[in-house]
Protein backbone atom coordinates (compact mmCIF):
# COMPACT_ATOMS: atom_id res chain seq x y z
CA UNK A 1 0.00 0.00 0.00
CA UNK A 2 0.87 3.50 -0.84
CA UNK A 3 1.52 5.28 2.69
CA UNK A 4 0.10 8.44 1.94
CA UNK A 5 0.48 11.88 3.49
CA UNK A 6 -0.50 15.44 2.94
CA UNK A 7 1.87 18.63 3.30
CA UNK A 8 0.11 21.53 5.27
CA UNK A 9 1.25 23.94 2.51
CA UNK A 10 -1.22 22.21 0.34
CA UNK A 11 -4.19 23.57 2.46
CA UNK A 12 -2.24 27.06 3.48
CA UNK A 13 -5.32 29.09 4.82
CA UNK A 14 -6.22 26.40 7.32
CA UNK A 15 -5.88 25.81 10.57
CA UNK A 16 -4.27 23.25 12.01
CA UNK A 17 -6.88 21.39 12.93
CA UNK A 18 -8.88 22.05 10.29
CA UNK A 19 -5.75 20.18 8.21
CA UNK A 20 -5.75 17.18 10.49
CA UNK A 21 -9.99 17.19 10.72
CA UNK A 22 -10.29 16.79 6.43
CA UNK A 23 -6.86 14.91 5.95
CA UNK A 24 -8.44 11.89 8.59
CA UNK A 25 -11.98 12.34 7.24
CA UNK A 26 -10.58 12.05 3.74
CA UNK A 27 -8.88 9.08 4.22
CA UNK A 28 -5.08 9.89 4.37
CA UNK A 29 -2.73 8.34 6.35
CA UNK A 30 -0.03 10.88 7.63
CA UNK A 31 0.19 14.59 7.78
CA UNK A 32 3.39 16.71 6.61
CA UNK A 33 3.63 19.67 9.65
CA UNK A 34 4.68 23.11 8.71
CA UNK A 35 5.83 23.97 11.99
CA UNK A 36 4.25 28.20 12.08
CA UNK A 37 0.86 26.16 11.99
CA UNK A 38 1.66 23.88 14.83
CA UNK A 39 3.30 26.72 16.78
CA UNK A 40 -0.41 28.93 16.28
CA UNK A 41 -1.88 25.66 17.62
CA UNK A 42 -0.01 24.69 20.35
CA UNK A 43 2.94 21.69 20.20
CA UNK A 44 0.95 19.55 23.06
CA UNK A 45 -2.49 20.07 22.11
CA UNK A 46 -1.53 19.65 18.23
CA UNK A 47 0.16 16.16 19.25
CA UNK A 48 -3.20 15.34 20.64
CA UNK A 49 -5.51 16.12 18.17
CA UNK A 50 -3.35 14.06 15.64
CA UNK A 51 -3.24 11.33 18.01
CA UNK A 52 -7.28 11.01 18.56
CA UNK A 53 -7.28 10.77 14.42
CA UNK A 54 -4.65 8.20 14.05
CA UNK A 55 -2.51 10.23 11.80
CA UNK A 56 0.83 9.52 11.77
CA UNK A 57 3.68 12.56 10.85
CA UNK A 58 5.46 12.12 7.74
CA UNK A 59 7.91 15.28 8.30
CA UNK A 60 8.09 18.32 10.00
CA UNK A 61 8.80 21.62 7.75
CA UNK A 62 11.42 22.95 7.83
CA UNK A 63 15.00 23.63 8.80
CA UNK A 64 17.83 25.35 7.09
CA UNK A 65 18.89 28.94 5.77
CA UNK A 66 22.54 27.88 6.79
CA UNK A 67 23.78 30.87 4.44
CA UNK A 68 21.95 33.44 5.92
CA UNK A 69 19.36 34.42 2.92
CA UNK A 70 17.00 34.73 4.93
CA UNK A 71 18.13 37.34 7.23
CA UNK A 72 18.91 34.82 10.14
CA UNK A 73 22.78 34.29 11.05
CA UNK A 74 24.04 30.80 11.55
CA UNK A 75 24.22 30.91 14.81
CA UNK A 76 20.11 31.08 15.09
CA UNK A 77 19.71 28.52 11.85
CA UNK A 78 21.46 26.31 14.28
CA UNK A 79 19.71 26.98 17.29
CA UNK A 80 16.20 26.49 15.37
CA UNK A 81 17.36 23.17 13.73
CA UNK A 82 18.22 21.94 17.19
CA UNK A 83 14.55 22.76 18.58
CA UNK A 84 13.07 21.32 15.44
CA UNK A 85 14.87 18.45 16.27
CA UNK A 86 14.20 17.89 19.49
CA UNK A 87 10.21 18.90 18.21
CA UNK A 88 10.14 16.03 16.05
CA UNK A 89 11.60 13.12 17.89
CA UNK A 90 9.21 14.56 20.55
CA UNK A 91 5.84 14.24 18.17
CA UNK A 92 7.02 11.15 16.31
CA UNK A 93 7.49 13.40 13.04
CA UNK A 94 9.81 10.23 10.66
CA UNK A 95 11.70 12.84 8.76
CA UNK A 96 12.69 16.80 9.02
CA UNK A 97 13.00 18.53 5.70
CA UNK A 98 16.37 20.50 5.72
CA UNK A 99 16.45 23.59 3.00
CA UNK A 100 20.46 24.30 2.04
CA UNK A 101 19.10 28.16 1.88
CA UNK A 102 20.23 30.44 -0.88
CA UNK A 103 24.11 31.44 -1.71
CA UNK A 104 23.11 34.83 -0.32
CA UNK A 105 26.22 36.47 -2.01
CA UNK A 106 28.91 33.84 -0.96
CA UNK A 107 30.93 31.72 -3.32
CA UNK A 108 29.73 28.51 -3.93
CA UNK A 109 32.35 26.70 -1.99
CA UNK A 110 32.03 28.87 1.04
CA UNK A 111 28.11 28.24 1.19
CA UNK A 112 29.06 24.43 0.97
CA UNK A 113 31.26 24.40 3.82
CA UNK A 114 28.78 26.35 5.75
CA UNK A 115 25.94 23.55 5.00
CA UNK A 116 28.57 20.89 5.30
CA UNK A 117 29.54 21.87 8.89
CA UNK A 118 25.96 22.31 9.89
CA UNK A 119 24.74 19.05 9.02
CA UNK A 120 27.91 17.15 10.71
CA UNK A 121 26.26 18.46 13.53
CA UNK A 122 22.57 18.72 12.83
CA UNK A 123 23.24 14.83 11.61
CA UNK A 124 24.38 13.85 14.93
CA UNK A 125 22.03 15.00 17.28
CA UNK A 126 19.12 13.54 14.78
CA UNK A 127 21.15 10.20 15.15
CA UNK A 128 20.77 10.81 18.84
CA UNK A 129 17.06 10.92 19.53
CA UNK A 130 15.94 8.91 16.49
CA UNK A 131 15.11 11.20 13.19
CA UNK A 132 15.96 11.38 9.96
CA UNK A 133 17.07 14.50 8.58
CA UNK A 134 16.77 14.92 4.67
CA UNK A 135 17.79 17.32 1.93
CA UNK A 136 15.25 18.97 -0.40
CA UNK A 137 16.93 20.24 -3.58
CA UNK A 138 14.90 22.52 -5.77
CA UNK A 139 14.37 22.95 -9.51
CA UNK A 140 16.72 26.22 -10.03
CA UNK A 141 14.06 28.09 -11.50
CA UNK A 142 12.25 28.59 -8.46
CA UNK A 143 15.41 28.07 -5.97
CA UNK A 144 17.05 31.28 -5.79
CA UNK A 145 16.20 31.98 -2.33
CA UNK A 146 15.42 28.63 -0.46
CA UNK A 147 18.36 26.22 -2.05
CA UNK A 148 21.48 26.33 -4.13
CA UNK A 149 21.05 22.83 -4.46
CA UNK A 150 19.30 22.00 -7.36
CA UNK A 151 20.05 18.85 -8.32
CA UNK A 152 20.18 14.75 -6.45
CA UNK A 153 24.51 14.89 -7.80
CA UNK A 154 24.89 17.73 -5.36
CA UNK A 155 23.00 16.36 -2.80
CA UNK A 156 24.76 12.57 -3.12
CA UNK A 157 28.16 14.87 -2.65
CA UNK A 158 27.11 16.29 0.72
CA UNK A 159 25.71 13.02 2.01
CA UNK A 160 29.03 11.18 1.12
CA UNK A 161 31.10 14.15 2.75
CA UNK A 162 28.38 14.10 6.08
CA UNK A 163 29.14 10.46 6.08
CA UNK A 164 25.74 9.60 8.72
CA UNK A 165 22.93 7.03 7.95
CA UNK A 166 20.58 9.80 9.25
CA UNK A 167 20.91 12.14 6.14
CA UNK A 168 19.03 11.29 3.43
CA UNK A 169 17.09 13.32 0.19
CA UNK A 170 13.58 14.33 0.00
CA UNK A 171 12.44 13.59 -4.06
CA UNK A 172 10.28 16.53 -4.75
CA UNK A 173 8.87 15.20 -8.00
CA UNK A 174 7.83 19.20 -9.04
CA UNK A 175 11.48 19.99 -8.95
CA UNK A 176 12.83 16.73 -9.88
CA UNK A 177 11.20 14.98 -12.31
CA UNK A 178 10.21 17.90 -15.06
CA UNK A 179 12.40 15.54 -17.81
CA UNK A 180 11.93 12.21 -18.95
CA UNK A 181 13.91 10.19 -16.18
CA UNK A 182 15.79 7.15 -16.84
CA UNK A 183 14.06 3.98 -14.30
CA UNK A 184 17.91 2.61 -13.43
CA UNK A 185 18.76 6.27 -12.38
CA UNK A 186 15.46 6.62 -10.19
CA UNK A 187 16.51 3.05 -8.61
CA UNK A 188 19.94 3.82 -7.76
CA UNK A 189 18.75 6.64 -5.54
CA UNK A 190 15.92 4.93 -3.27
CA UNK A 191 18.63 4.26 -0.88
CA UNK A 192 18.97 7.36 0.15
CA UNK A 193 15.00 8.75 -0.36
CA UNK A 194 13.87 9.51 2.95
CA UNK A 195 10.60 11.02 1.73
CA UNK A 196 8.80 11.20 -1.90
CA UNK A 197 6.58 14.64 -2.32
CA UNK A 198 4.18 14.61 -5.36
CA UNK A 199 3.97 17.40 -7.18
CA UNK A 200 2.84 17.89 -11.04
CA UNK A 201 2.66 21.08 -12.94
CA UNK A 202 1.91 22.14 -16.38
CA UNK A 203 5.77 23.52 -17.11
CA UNK A 204 9.52 23.81 -15.82
CA UNK A 205 9.49 26.22 -12.73
CA UNK A 206 9.68 29.69 -13.34
CA UNK A 207 9.85 32.11 -10.39
CA UNK A 208 6.90 31.15 -7.68
CA UNK A 209 6.27 27.54 -7.55
CA UNK A 210 3.08 26.93 -9.05
CA UNK A 211 1.88 23.21 -8.91
CA UNK A 212 -1.49 22.04 -10.76
CA UNK A 213 -3.55 18.83 -9.81
CA UNK A 214 -2.41 15.52 -9.42
CA UNK A 215 -2.15 13.79 -12.57
CA UNK A 216 -3.32 17.05 -15.28
CA UNK A 217 0.84 17.88 -15.63
CA UNK A 218 3.25 16.85 -17.69
CA UNK A 219 5.64 15.08 -14.54
CA UNK A 220 5.04 11.28 -15.03
CA UNK A 221 3.96 10.49 -11.28
CA UNK A 222 2.30 7.15 -12.00
CA UNK A 223 5.75 5.81 -13.54
CA UNK A 224 7.72 7.38 -10.53
CA UNK A 225 5.61 5.83 -7.58
CA UNK A 226 5.96 2.55 -9.96
CA UNK A 227 9.76 2.20 -9.92
CA UNK A 228 9.87 3.93 -6.30
CA UNK A 229 7.04 1.06 -5.12
CA UNK A 230 9.41 -1.37 -7.07
CA UNK A 231 12.56 -0.52 -5.99
CA UNK A 232 11.68 -0.77 -2.51
CA UNK A 233 10.93 2.80 -0.85
CA UNK A 234 8.76 2.19 2.29
CA UNK A 235 8.14 5.85 3.07
CA UNK A 236 6.00 8.46 2.44
CA UNK A 237 4.29 9.76 -0.53
CA UNK A 238 3.80 13.39 0.99
CA UNK A 239 0.93 15.33 -1.65
CA UNK A 240 2.27 19.42 -1.82
CA UNK A 241 -0.07 21.23 -4.39
CA UNK A 242 0.46 25.00 -4.26
CA UNK A 243 0.15 27.66 -6.48
CA UNK A 244 -2.04 30.02 -9.12
CA UNK A 245 -2.83 27.37 -11.38
CA UNK A 246 -5.10 25.75 -8.31
CA UNK A 247 -5.65 28.77 -6.17
CA UNK A 248 -9.10 29.20 -7.32
CA UNK A 249 -10.67 25.74 -6.12
CA UNK A 250 -11.90 24.45 -2.63
CA UNK A 251 -9.41 22.47 -0.68
CA UNK A 252 -11.46 19.64 -0.50
CA UNK A 253 -11.55 19.56 -3.93
CA UNK A 254 -7.97 19.77 -4.35
CA UNK A 255 -7.14 16.98 -2.04
CA UNK A 256 -10.25 14.77 -3.06
CA UNK A 257 -8.79 15.14 -6.73
CA UNK A 258 -5.82 13.44 -5.18
CA UNK A 259 -7.22 11.06 -3.27
CA UNK A 260 -8.85 9.62 -6.98
CA UNK A 261 -4.82 9.65 -8.67
CA UNK A 262 -3.69 8.05 -5.94
CA UNK A 263 -5.99 5.16 -5.57
CA UNK A 264 -5.83 4.61 -9.43
CA UNK A 265 -1.93 4.20 -9.23
CA UNK A 266 -2.64 1.66 -5.75
CA UNK A 267 -4.98 -0.06 -7.76
CA UNK A 268 -2.20 -0.41 -10.90
CA UNK A 269 0.37 -1.34 -8.69
CA UNK A 270 -1.77 -4.38 -7.15
CA UNK A 271 -2.31 -5.38 -10.61
CA UNK A 272 -6.53 -4.86 -10.59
Amino acid sequence: MLRLAVSELSTFRWSFEEDVLHYHEIGFEAIGIWRPKLADYGEEKGLELIREHNLAISSLQWIGGFTGSDGRSFRDSMHDALDAIQLASDIGAETVVVLAGGRGGHTKNHANRMLRLALKELSEAAQAVGVQLALEPMHIGCAHDWSFLNTIPQCLEVIAAIDNPNLGIVFDCYHLAQDLLSSTWLESIVPYVRLVQLGDSKHAPMGEQNRCLLGHGCVRLADIVSIFQGSGYAGFYEIEIIGREVEHMGYEQILGAARMVTDDWQLASDGV
